[in-house]
């Protein structure tokens, strides 16, 4: 798509959107009408109130297929050996590094189980760990991050522990992170998680940029000099004394204005708000991004483009199972870090065919924005976060994915979530879905924009999220197209909840055990439609659609 020149004529859009709806009809004799709200976001795709346009989340804009590198190593060539018994994880390590070194490339691991008592690491760009298939190659994993890293402790004080929504047993993280994170861990201090340095100013501001409206493709910046097609920058925006940057993600208005900011401080501690984006073309003074603008653009944010840490980005892995010796599942809280694969700091980065079972966090994205996790799937004895989503993570695509049923029952004050997202991310997508147990945990601090569609879900979890990190949802949360199995309402049908929301195409729901309320007073502008039957919601899928109608 040539976004210099990304404008659509209203027959572009009405023809698409009767395409995808007759395509989307799966074998009836005749298409159902759309849903009017898929008829109003036809005409506004980049703008609507309360749809998010997401259709270029995930790795490479949503592309289908992975980028192919070509194979460099093998770890049984550097000592690895499948016997279930010899430590295995400094040969693979061994072997990544030398695909580094070679600038990139494939490392195979061949059929069979493989122990590892240490991380695995993917700290270099264009790096791909591929297994033989989630059904042939495991990764045995016998120790957690507790005893290989240190005690992760909490930045909000306590007794928590911080391997309960952060690292991996397999890390996909630039290497200065990795480097700089650990050595904070170890040395008992807090390590920030982010794009940007712990003191939020190990960053070079590139540009200052003018003002710009949501969906946007192109902004005014005042120097272009440091900018180039394909470079990865931070748009930058900090919030003001009245909070104004807050209340514009919570949709604006009387509700988000009345509410009381000041004393969220986990939430505050999440801004100045980044957003990472390539630059696509730069003409002039005018730049043109890779996706849209997800916010207005105010003077009074002060709003720039900044450098950051060094992105991974090109990295994947694929076809293999992580299964962590078998423990009890922690009190909530508390987890040792039994940790299935996390991406940090990542850009156009993958993980596609993977199982991890017995974890006690599944699948993460801290601070990565355009990954893709695709024919994921958590088994096992029962999980905190199955996926998590925070630290200002966004446009990423998590399709095809499973969370089993647990295998043994959840142990006194354990926890379950779901898919989880919080801590300001917004535009990720969670798509084609089957959730035998967990929730849609909108874990507080504020994420906006974020779409779940054509999932079935056993609604069993409990969201999380302190007071102090705020509201809920931002604005333009969208549900569509979601089967429940077990009738509860919590946090699926959120037309009384989220501001500027969507619920579209669910069956009849109650409440009943943990009960929300709105975190804003007055209307909330949110829309409910086709409430009590998924039959007949077409398009069935919400990011599907939209990538169908604005290629």
């Amino acid at each position: 798509m040539d976004m210099s020149n990304a404008h659509l004529t209203r027959r572009t859009l009405l023809a698409g959107a009767t395409a995808v709806a007759l395509g989307a009809a799966t074998g009836t004799a005749r298409a159902a009408e759309p849903p009017s709200l898929w008829r109003e976001f036809t005409r506004t795709p980049l703008t609507h109130p309360q749809i998010p346009y997401i259709g270029r989340a995930g790795c490479r804009a949503g592309a289908s297929r992975f980028p192919r590198h070509r194979v460099v190593a093998d770890v049984t060539a550097y000592g690895a050996v499948p016997d279930g018994t010899t430590d295995c994880a400094p040969a693979i390590n061994r072997a990544i590094a030398a695909a580094g070194r070679a600038g990139g490339g494939t490392v195979t691991i061949p059929p069979g189980t493989y122990r590892i008592d240490d991380v695995i690491r993917l700290g270099e760009s264009n790096v791909v760990l591929r297994g033989a298939g989630s059904g042939r190659t495991t990764l045995y994993a016998t120790k957690n991050l507790t005893e290989l890293i240190g005690v992760y402790g909490s930045r909000y004080g306590g007794d928590k522990s911080s391997w309960s929504w952060a690292g991996g047993l397999v890390w996909l993280a630039p290497r200065a992170r990795w480097e700089s994170l650990t050595a904070a861990i170890r040395d008992r201090a807090w390590p920030f998680e982010g794009w940007t340095g712990n003191r939020r100013d190990e960053w070079t501001t590139l540009t200052t940029v003018a003002p710009a409206k949501r969906g946007s493709w192109t902004v005014t910046v005042a120097d272009p000099s440091a900018l180039r097609p394909g470079r990865l920058v931070l748009l930058r925006l900090a919030d003001d004394a009245a909070h104004t940057l807050l209340q514009h993600m919570a949709g604006d208005g009387p509700g988000p204005a009345a509410y009381v900011w000041d004393d969220k401080t986990k939430l505050t501690s999440y801004v100045p708000y980044e957003w990472p984006v390539r630059v696509h073309r730069v003409h002039g003074r005018r730049v043109t991004l890779e996706r849209p603008l997800p916010l207005d653009i105010r003077p009074e944010w002060d709003p720039r483009l900044t450098t950051h840490v060094p992105e991974l980005t090109g990295s994947g892995v694929e076809g293999l199972t992580l299964e962590a010796v078998q423990t009890p599942q922690s009190p909530h809280l508390l987890d040792k870090g039994y940790n299935g694969v996390v991406l940090q700091c990542a850009y156009d980065c993958w993980v596609d065919d993977v199982t991890v079972r017995h974890v006690d966090n599944g699948f993460g994205l801290v601070a990565a924005s355009a990954c893709t996790l695709r024919r994921t799937r958590v088994a096992g004895r029962g999980s905190h976060h199955p996926y998590f989503c925070r630290e200002g993570s966004h446009d990423n695509l998590i399709e095809d994915f499973t969370i089993e049923e647990r295998t043994v029952p959840a142990p006194a004050n354990t926890q379950l979530h779901g898919i989880n997202v919080e801590g300001l991310s917004s535009h990720n997508v969670w798509s084609r879905g089957d959730m035998r147990m967990g929730t849609f945990d909108s874990h507080r601090g504020l994420p906006f924009a974020d779409v779940r569609t054509d999932i079935t879900v056993n609604n069993n979890g409990r969201h999380g999220g302190d007071a102090s990190a705020g509201p809920l949802f931002g604005a333009r949360f969208t549900h569509w197209n979601i089967r429940v199995t077990n009738g509860r309402a919590g946090l699926v049908k959120i037309d009384g909840l989220a501001p500027y929301s969507a619920t579209v195409g669910i069956n009849e729901v109650r409440e009943f055990d943990q009960t929300d309320v709105p975190d804003f007073t007055g209307d909330l502008h949110s829309r409910l439609e086709l409430y009590g039957t998924t039959d007949a919601v077409h398009p069935r899928n919400l990011y599907e659609a939209q990538r169908a109608l604005l290629r």
